[in-house]
């Protein structure tokens, strides 16, 4: 397996951060894995290790406002931009004529999920890692918005805290001491976060793209529950991954789950 990351310009945003996990040999399948919520995509360096060692070349991105891409931290004014990055590596992945992955955590799986309701090129399989399709107190829903046109970019804290992301301690330590980690995001990108939650969740029916969803039983983040409605979708396969966590690919029993995403695309391919 080799990895490595790197920066290309990118029109929008100034440049864009990219890393690659490539495995020894020649990749079945393409993976686009797109990282959370006040994260970067150098948080899943285990996760990318072993999908390259199960034959998977993966290639992952820092979202605009993100890590080390260009533009406002955790600032967005239209919600569409970040399908369009994700269009732009699904592309790229496409390219190489072998089956594309479009993977995402939490926020990303929101991402991932709404670009696969979109009218972009769509990838072969997709894999939902605790999507969020629900959030935000009914007074945030209800002030973010006001605020938004008053004060767009505007950041406050999202009150994340390590214990909620594993049950292994060092998983939360390492993130908050990452420099790259922002913890607070505008109130634009609260309010359009607001709206797609609603609008992802109402028209998953569509969802027509064989999809693997899983979560972990304890994450108080992300509420297990708010991922039945997927489960409910003929096209979706969900799994629930009693006592993990919010980052069930970064819990203790992480590379598990790993195997597990790998079997099922390799029955899916």
């Amino acid at each position: 397996m080799n990895s490595k990351a790197y920066s290309k310009p990118h029109p929008d945003i100034g440049t864009e951060l990219i890393r690659e996990w490539a495995p020894s040999g020649d990749p079945r399948a393409y993976v686009v894995l797109v990282h959370g919520l006040a994260e970067h995509s150098g948080r899943y360096e285990r996760t990318g290790s072993l999908l390259a060692d199960a034959g998977l070349f993966v290639r992952s991105f820092d979202l605009i406002g993100a890590g080390g891409s260009g533009g406002r931290r955790w600032d967005i004014d239209e919600w569409g931009r970040f399908h369009d990055q994700i269009a732009s590596h699904v592309v790229w992945a496409k390219g190489h004529g072998r089956p594309v992955v479009l993977m995402g955590h939490s926020l990303g799986g929101n991402l991932c999920l709404g670009y696969a309701l979109s009218d972009h090129p769509a990838p072969d399989l997709l894999i939902l890692s605790t999507p969020a399709l629900a959030g935000g107190k009914p007074w945030q829903r209800l002030v973010a918005p006001i605020l938004a046109k008053i004060a767009p970019t505007l950041a406050l804290p999202n009150a994340i805290e390590g214990s909620v992301l594993s049950r292994d301690p060092a998983v939360g330590e390492a993130c908050f001491a990452d420099p790259m980690v922002v913890t607070k995001t505008t109130v634009r990108f609260g309010a359009k976060a607001f709206d797609e939650l609603d609008r992802v969740r109402d028209g998953a029916g569509a969802l027509a793209i064989p999809t693997l969803v899983f979560h972990g039983g304890e994450d108080r983040l992300v509420p297990t529950e708010s991922s039945e409605i997927l489960g409910e979708i003929d096209s979706v396969d969900r799994r629930v991954y009693e006592g993990l966590r919010h980052e069930t690919l970064n819990e203790p029993e992480g590379p598990q789950v790993v195997a597990d995403v790998v079997a099922w695309i390799d029955a899916h391919l």
